[in-house]
């Protein structure tokens, strides 16, 4: 085209707009002209004033007209699923928008767990289909749903996890390591609580029934509405569900963790592939806290302290595992001002030191502790009742009512020849060391046996025989479980079973151990196991094993007894009105009580079970705190009174263990005076303390040298010997020890004995500060008392100057005490050891010469003691020989203070801290009792070396 051609075609194209608009403009004219006649008429006035009411209404109230707009989306989402199948870009959109948080997205969820079945299998197919290239946990999910498929939690590998101990089972929100977000991780749960049928029959929550008959088995022991819970999660309404739960159990993180579901809720489930209602029992409070970091703080934020109220009751509770800790929560969520009472320096129980932070992180019991100290409940903790304190002592110090929830407590062993070798221990001992003591870590000084590399066995099926090997795996040894019957039969749960053998731990059926083989150094080096079969079934509804005749000799570096427990006789021996039954356990007065035999005493889980689970023990902690709210039986008078009392002493129980004086008696040994109110007011002569000395020491075993009541004060002597020893005695004065548990052990047995006979005290060394308080007893007594005090030298002599209390109490005692001292230089008194008077006494008696030996207590380093021993035990002289041997809880619980002993023919195993500290000597079998000295020799000259004190 041309020039002139295009000129002229835009000519053309101008005249056209010009055209255009004078057309539009004489348009607008007419038509203000008749919007303008318009604006006066009836209809157009009432129209204006209809719109200026929609407006002020969207301002006041948006939500009408936003569900108008979302019931006009429902229709249409409804109308899609009326199609055959779901659409790609349909379920594509419909994704987007649930994963959109707001009010469509919650009532798309609504809306779809609303439908039937068959639309929801057609959401779940196109689920698969669409997203699962994007969510590999959903490959495959519509083929078999809902009862043969479901999603499963997120787990590490196990190459991974058995380096390390760091979380196993993530659960749910795992998945968020792998690029989601939580919000995603919120459908993937909503997607399996789509798998609910919401049973009327609540199987998972009651139990099911066993055929012919009302008896239920499995369902919930806490009673959680587990339906209701699940379908405010199919409402979109996670943390209604929550909140529904925690008005059960305050701690469904820990119990979703660590309950054998599959024996229980979700054993009772009807699909054939359960719903995993504990992965989503452990999810919701884990998504609250990742949420919403304050939520605790901000929920009970309101909440006034029942302690400063005073209005109702104070209530005691003794132990803080599962039972404790649920029945400390429900008394303080209703305003009681509770006071948890702990053995241990720190909280949980069971749930601390028995279970690696691998399968429950220690955060989860914080999170509970933290719910009840904002609630106003009170910890004290190295605080042993039945020690510290009786029962009574708690109910005459104001309480209304106590809970005991102490658990089980003392371990079983197999009563094998080689038993009390070296490296043979409990479970409960060396998961101590590593879980609660955190031994594993170079920070902290609790020395653990050496397993890196070494071949470990371990002895039993269940749950803990389970944490035990998993621990050893992850601490680098070579493990081996050794269980007498078949796998079919292991207690344990399935899910730990299978993780373990994942990680790499192997697994010897039909074995059982009848002796333990030793080296030269006292460890053990091997262990004879026979093989077994399995014959009639037992009492416990399983297979006997029975022995085939046949065994082998399979090397063993470390050898870890999980053979459950027998019931700690600490509180049953404290309390004689406190029924027990055969087996040790706290009986119940009446079924479908936890009152026991002591009105106003309530008990569950361990203690009153023997062996359970911690799911149980929460149930009974919950059954308790119902009776215990139900019995408000206190003139509201008196009430006041009791909350002060009670307030008092459990802040006179919290008192810090602040050094108040400090002496140097001689080289390498120091006394202290100890703030410690509640001990001095309980202390007896023979007894000793478990000794805290700061964040990451060791728990060492101190005896207590004397005390003062009046002043709220004892008096430790410590010799620096190991690492905490010696750093101990470079602390001063206003210094204060992280925890101090006591008095424990039995108290020496102290009778009047004939006017003419004498009771000799052998006190080598270190040996003289616990003898003082015995020999003191007896003296009061009007016992005559010969003590003979051995030292090195006159210059390492303590006690003895004028003014110190050797010599006062001579000046008290007169004629009642005399003072034989023994140097093994001869630079004071008889020159040698303390055996040389002694057998000048046995020797004069025995041609009637002399005062009478009525009976021996030696005191001092082990094999002084042996000595006096073998020295007393030919003349028929009584000895008693105090033991401090290795030592960790000093409750009896951990086992690790065993003496071999031998009663009528039969090697016995008796608890320093539980049967002692003072024993017959000439039952004890020193050729095995005095290697355990040696156990971690090489650690503590290790650790020594680590902090430059070699």
């Amino acid at each position: 085209m041309s020039i002139v051609d295009d000129t002229v075609a835009g000519t053309g194209t101008r005249h056209e707009e010009v055209r255009r608009y004078l057309d539009a403009q004489r348009s607008l004219e007419t038509t203000a002209d008749e919007v303008e006649g318009l604006e006066t008429s009836v209809g157009v006035e009432t129209f204006k004033q209809q719109l200026d009411l929609l407006k002020r209404r969207l301002v006041e109230d948006p939500a009408s007209f936003r569900d108008l707009f979302i019931d006009d989306g429902v229709a249409a989402v409804a109308w899609e699923f009326e199609q055959p199948e779901l659409s790609d870009e349909f379920l594509e959109t419909l994704w987007k928008v649930l994963l959109g948080e707001g009010d469509a997205s919650t009532v798309l969820m609504r809306f779809i767990w609303g439908l039937p079945v068959g639309k929801k299998r057609k959401f779940i197919r196109a689920v698969d289909r669409v997203l699962s290239s994007r969510y590999p946990m959903l490959e495959g999910f519509s083929a078999s749903w809902p009862a043969n498929v479901a999603i499963p939690p997120y787990i590490r590998e196990p190459d991974v996890r058995a380096e390390d101990f760091e979380l196993v089972n993530q659960g749910y929100l795992g998945y968020m390591e792998t690029g989601l977000t939580a919000r995603e991780v919120d459908l993937l749960v909503w997607l399996e609580v789509l798998r609910d049928k919401q049973c009327e029959e609540r199987p998972c929550e009651l139990g099911s029934l066993q055929k012919s008959t009302d008896v239920r088995i499995g369902g919930c022991p806490v009673r959680i509405h587990i339906p209701e819970m699940i379908d405010l999660i199919g409402h979109g309404d996670f943390r209604g569900a929550l909140e529904l739960i925690q008005d059960a159990n305050p701690l469904p993180d820990v119990t979703g963790r660590v309950c054998p579901q599959e024996l229980q809720c979700q054993g009772s489930c009807i699909l054939k592939v359960p719903m995993s209602i504990g992965q989503i029992e452990f999810f919701l409070p884990q998504r609250e806290k990742l949420l919403y970091p304050n939520a605790n703080q901000e929920r009970f934020a309101s909440v006034a302290d029942p302690w400063k109220q005073g209005t109702k009751p104070p209530v005691a509770i003794v132990g803080s595992g599962p039972s404790g800790l649920i029945n400390a929560y429900l008394l303080a969520v209703e305003g009681y001002p509770v006071t948890v009472f702990e053995a241990f320096h720190k909280l949980g129980g069971v749930l601390r030191y028995g279970i690696p932070e691998f399968r429950l992180p220690n955060g989860l019991i914080d999170d509970v502790v933290e719910k009840i100290r904002l609630l106003g409940g009170k910890f004290v903790m190295n605080f042993v009742v039945g020690k510290t304190a009786t029962l009574q002592d708690l109910r005459d110090a104001g309480f209304w009512k106590i809970f005991v929830g102490t658990g089980a407590g003392l371990p079983r062993f197999m009563n094998v020849p080689g038993e009390h070798l070296l490296n043979v221990m409990s479970a409960n001992e060396f998961l101590t060391r590593v879980n609660l003591m955190q031994g594993l870590k170079e920070e902290f000084e609790t020395p653990l046996p050496e397993i890196k590399g070494k071949e470990i066995l371990i002895i039993g099926g269940g749950n803990t025989a389970m944490d035990a090997a998993r621990t050893s795996r992850r601490l680098g040894g070579n493990v081996t479980i050794v269980y007498r019957r078949s796998r079919s039969e292991m207690p344990a749960r399935v899910e730990e079973l299978h993780h373990a053998l994942e990680e790499g731990i192997a697994l010897k059926q039909l074995a059982s151990p009848t002796e333990f083989i030793g080296d030269d150094t006292g460890f053990v080096k091997a262990a004879v196991v026979d093989q077994m079969k399995l014959g009639e079934p037992d009492d416990s509804g399983r297979r006997k094993p029975v022995s085939t005749g046949e065994s082998e000799t399979i090397k063993a570096d470390l050898v870890i007894m999980a053979l459950g427990n027998a019931s700690n006789p600490i509180i049953k021996d404290s309390e004689p009105r406190l029924a027990t039954s055969k087996w040790g356990t706290i009986v119940l007065e009446t079924e479908g009580s936890q009152q026991t035999t002591l009105e106003g005493v309530y008990t569950g889980g361990d203690a009153a079970r023997g062996g359970s689970t911690a799911v149980n023990a929460a149930g009974d902690g919950q059954s308790a705190a119902r009776e215990i709210l139900g019995d408000l039986d206190v003139p509201s008078d008196q009430v006041a009174d009791m909350v002060v009392k009670a307030g008092a002493y459990t802040q006179r129980s919290l008192t810090a263990s602040t050094i108040v004086a400090k002496r140097q008696l001689s080289d390498g040994i120091v006394e202290f005076t100890v703030r410690a109110p509640v001990i001095a007011d309980t202390a007896e002569a023979g007894q000793f303390v478990r000794v805290l000395p700061w964040d990451g020491g060791e728990l060492v075993p101190l005896t207590l040298a004397d005390w003062d009541a009046k002043a709220g004060t004892i008096c430790l002597v410590i010799q620096g010997m190991g690492t905490s020893s010696i750093l101990m005695n470079k602390m001063e004065v206003g210094e204060t020890l992280a925890g101090i548990a006591g008095p424990l052990g039995l108290p020496s047995h102290v009778e009047r004995h004939a006017d003419d006979s004498t009771v000799v005290f052998t006190a080598g060394g270190l040996g003289l500060p616990p003898v003082y308080p015995i020999a003191r007893k007896h003296l009061e007594l009007g016992n005559h008392v010969t003590l003979i005090a051995g030292f090195r030298s006159e210059n390492l002599m303590f006690w003895v100057g004028e003014g110190e209390r050797v010599t006062e109490l001579k000046a008290t005692y007169g004629d009642l005490l005399d003072v034989v001292y023994a140097t093994n230089d001869g630079s004071l008194g008889y020159k040698g050891f303390v055996t040389g008077p002694l057998e000048e006494m046995l020797e004069a008696n025995k041609v009637g010469r002399g005062r009478p030996i009525a009976e021996v207590v030696t005191i001092g380093p082990p094999f002084m003691m042996r000595a006096v021993s073998d020295l007393t035990k030919p003349y028929g002289v009584p000895c008693v020989a105090s033991l401090n041997s290795i030592m960790v809880d000093a409750t009896g619980m951990c086992g690790s203070c065993m003496v071999p002993v031998e009663i009528d023919g039969r090697p016995v195993r008796k608890h320093a801290c539980i049967d002692g500290p003072e024993i017959d000597s000439h039952i004890i079998d020193w050729d095995k009792f005095l290697p355990r000295f040696n156990l971690f020799k090489s650690q503590e000259k290790q650790s020594r070396v680590r902090h430059g004190l070699a």
